[in-house]
């Protein structure tokens, strides 16, 4: 494993008191694996400022500040199904700041959250649109009490609810009427 070129506060910290207690600067740098130049800089820096503690460094400066983030955090939160497009067009609206979608996203992973990004489903094909029909016209002329005797089991549960919904019918489940088991068949009648 080749030599880290930095070292976390931790190891900074006891390499600085394995410096004061007479260790050679080499044996340190090989008790941390580091390279011995970050052992040397670091004794350096010692002496110099009395700290082992790494100077604050220009970098980019951020886009947003701490509440524009918790903003973000607020939003993301309370709608869940909100993409980052949206979380920045509100966010813009409200605070008048300039932010891409990546920094959206990148804002809500620091905060363990994830933007949703909207996929479009698997689109029907004319086999299951024309099962979806034939369905529809069978069970058109069904009054509220007919819906009322299916009882649908967990897995067909939501094929039905959909499919009533497109064709203007009401599902509500009954208890021990009938048993629907899938889209074509009535499995079993009480």
């Amino acid at each position: 494993m080749p030599p880290r070129r930095k070292l976390s506060d931790l190891d900074r910290g006891r390499a600085k008191g394995w410096l004061q207690d007479g260790v050679a600067a080499r044996q340190v740098a090989q008790r941390r694996v580091v390279a011995p130049s970050v052992i040397i800089r670091l004794k350096q820096i010692f002496h110099a400022t009395g700290r082992v503690q790494e100077r604050q460094r220009s970098g980019r400066p951020r886009v947003t500040t701490e509440r524009e983030d918790r903003f973000i955090q607020r939003q993301a939160m309370q709608q869940r199904m909100a993409t980052a497009s949206n979380i920045r067009q509100r966010q813009q609206a409200t605070t008048n700041t300039v932010v891409s979608d990546q920094t959206i996203r990148n804002r809500l992973h620091n905060f363990g959250l994830r933007a949703r990004r909207p996929v479009r489903g698997t689109t029907l094909t004319a086999n299951h649109r024309a099962a979806r029909r034939a369905w529809c016209t069978q069970h058109v002329w069904w009054q509220r009490q007919q819906w009322c005797c299916l009882q649908m089991s967990s897995a067909f549960a939501w094929n039905l609810l959909m499919v009533a919904s497109e064709c203007g019918g009401v599902a509500e489940s009954a208890s021990q009427k009938a048993l629907f088991w899938n889209d074509s068949v009535l499995a079993e009648a009480l």
